[in-house]
């Protein structure tokens, strides 16, 4: 029997856990750290109350939300326990009290209506096998007048920078995940999960269709990052 869209996502994160953060150091120079900040920044001027960072993975974005706003309390959830396992690792290794790390399907949140002032994901949105139900679990766990933010990797759309980002993307690092992760299938999946996503414009229109306010982005990284901020 073929394995669900969350089935395939769940086993390709729990293989590349051990390399997951030395890969997107590779990828992106670095950056990635600084992105994620970006995003912390975006929401620590939400309305006191708990933080909740989906797809937490190794928990970067977690620490940088409790490192933006440390008086908030954050909750990293993701569905992949491998990933959990390096994230506690790390918050324990930078002393991070006022995190808390918990299994969670993005699709389906163990959380009641309202109950967060913020609510994060960094490179979730792609993953999702219904990603109208995704925004609408985002939006419904968050409170009138929360903060919902969502950083995704984007196609530039630039016609002369767009091939040469898809040239590195589609070729290179499939390249670069064969040598470092032993695993050249998922980051050969990573460039193709981007081709088929939504754009920028898209993806903020689905956000205020799941009820969200003045949804806005920004692009990073030369237009290959979006960052999208909500109102609930």
């Amino acid at each position: 029997m073929a394995l669900t869209k969350a089935e395939t996502v769940r086993a390709m994160f729990t293989r590349i856990a051990g390399r997951y953060d030395l890969m997107n150091s590779l990828m992106t120079g670095g950056r990635h750290h600084a992105w994620r900040r970006l995003t912390a920044a975006a929401v620590a001027a939400a309305p006191t109350g708990l933080a909740l960072d989906l797809a937490t993975g190794t928990g970067d974005l977690a620490l940088a939300l409790r490192a933006a706003a440390p008086g908030r309390v954050v909750v990293g959830a993701d569905f992949s326990e491998a990933m959990l396992r390096r994230a506690r690792d790390k918050v324990r290794a930078r002393d991070g009290t006022g995190v808390r790390l918990l299994a969670a399907d993005a699709l389906a949140l163990p959380f009641a209506d309202a109950t967060f002032a913020c609510v994060t994901s960094a490179f979730l949105l792609r993953n999702l096998a219904d990603l109208p139900a995704g925004l609408a679990e985002m939006r419904r766990v968050t409170r009138p007048g929360g903060l919902v933010a969502a950083l995704e990797i984007t196609r530039p759309g630039l016609r002369g920078w767009d091939a040469a980002f898809g040239l590195y993307f589609n070729r290179v690092v499939p390249l670069i995940g064969a040598a470092v992760a032993g695993d050249r299938a998922a980051y050969t999946y990573l460039p193709r999960s981007v081709e088929q996503f939504v754009t920028p414009p898209e993806l903020a229109a689905l956000m205020s269709g799941a009820g969200l306010r003045d949804v806005r982005y920004r692009r990073l990284a030369l237009g290959t990052i979006a960052l999208h901020v909500g109102i609930a």
